[in-house]
């Protein structure tokens, strides 16, 4: 039945279940962090580390991605990518204590960045006109695993305890990995390896300054989601929540991002210039950020909706305006590499930083107040992307 659907379409189901996929491993983590602590013996700090290490793994194996590209190839590099999240999701079963969970976190990122990093590309081609709107249906699929894993973290750590709650995930990374590999059996052999362009006319993004640009915007924007990720659900158990409660705002702020995800792939056709739809965006950003200081108990329901809301458009909506710098499918491959590269290493020090203010300060207002004046920046950054600055990037 699978075989009589267009191929484009069989790609796209492959996209969207390999993206499924690319949260859990973290997702999980923070409705179950508490008890994870107690367990392992873990303080604040360190247990940020679960969250930061991946994400901080995935942007320096992002700054590889045209060797990685060239090494293994989009099929067997993204296979095995999906291979390393199984891996690490079953490792927890057994490796529960400081140093395996630290080595599981590492594992799961080398996987999430491989596929990560050699996706883009492929969507680039093969949709051509139409990545933008694949992109989107993609990045919605991440925040859609990430809502199912936090969601269900708790009532599943009751029945299964919290070790078998994490390795549950490495059965859909399977079904992804399987998916994947029948599903593009017509790319073995033909899937260029650089693309059209020669390394000659390659531009350097590391000296450009509209790449850095690009860069921070990612990073700073995505350093709301991996901060909300890690530590939303600790902030209100602090407050006296069950982790289920906690557990069931962050999965509900997540179903708010795949509901902006999907209205960004719907939509985003009819606005070339990106610049509207991203100070929206981020305006609804910075209204969670102020109800989750002001009010967080009375406004949680608000706040998480917000938080959702401008979390989950702004993901892809980073990754679109970067595609749409470059026309060429290899070349936008290596400048997502290099955005989310540098920008996933900004990304992951956000939940390590609320770690520490919270060792510190027994508080994370402190980290809400960081990423409050972050999204500020993001939205003066914000008024330089258009559509005629595209240019920039190839001087």
């Amino acid at each position: 039945m699978v075989s009589r659907l267009p191929k484009s379409t069989i790609h796209i189901v492959a996209c969207i279940l390999l993206a499924l996929n690319l949260r859990p491993a973290l997702a999980a983590i923070g409705p179950l962090l508490d008890r994870i602590e107690s367990s392992a013996g873990l303080t604040h700090t360190e247990a940020s580390l679960l969250t930061a290490l991946p994400v901080i793994v995935m942007g320096l194996c992002a700054l590889l991605g045209r060797r990685l590209r060239n090494y293994f190839g989009e099929r067997r590099g993204i296979g095995l990518g999906m291979a390393f999240v199984m891996i690490a999701c079953i490792g927890r079963l057994e490796l529960t204590g400081k140093a395996g969970l630290i080595a599981t976190a590492l594992i799961a990122g080398i996987g999430i960045a491989l596929v990560q990093v050699l996706l883009p590309a492929f969507i680039k081609r093969q949709f051509a006109s139409k990545a933008g709107r694949v992109m989107g249906l993609y990045t919605t699929g991440i925040m859609a695993g990430a809502a199912i894993a936090a969601a269900s973290a708790a009532g599943l750590a009751r029945e299964l305890d919290w070790p078998l709650t994490l390795a549950v995930w490495a059965l859909p990374a399977l079904v992804g990995l399987l998916f994947w590999f029948a599903s593009t059996t017509d790319l073995t052999g033909v899937e260029p390896a650089t693309g059209p362009v020669s390394a000659s006319h390659r531009p350097a993004f590391w000296r450009n300054t509209r790449a850095w640009e690009l860069l921070v915007f990612f990073g700073i924007g995505t350093g709301a989601y991996t901060l909300v990720l890690a530590w939303l659900p600790p902030y209100y158990t602090g407050f006296g929540w069950s982790a289920d409660d906690a557990g069931f705002l962050l999965g509900g702020l997540t179903l708010t991002e795949v509901i902006a995800g999907l209205a960004v792939s719907a939509f985003i056709g009819y606005f070339p210039d990106r610049r509207g739809p991203l100070l929206t965006v981020l305006g609804f950003l910075l209204a969670g950020l102020l109800c989750l200081l002001a009010a967080p108990l009375s406004l949680a329901l608000p706040a998480s909706l917000l938080l959702g809301l401008g979390i989950g458009a702004l993901f892809p909506l980073s990754l679109i305006v970067t595609l749409d710098h470059i026309e060429d499918p290899a070349l936008a491959g290596d400048l997502a590499a290099f955005v989310q590269g540098g920008g996933y290493i900004i990304a992951g020090l956000m939940p390590l930083l609320a770690g520490i203010l919270r060792d510190r300060f027994s508080d994370l207002s402190q980290a809400w107040i960081v990423m409050a004046a972050g999204t500020i920046v993001l939205a003066v950054m914000c008024l330089r992307l258009s559509p005629a600055s595209y240019a920039r990037l190839s001087r």
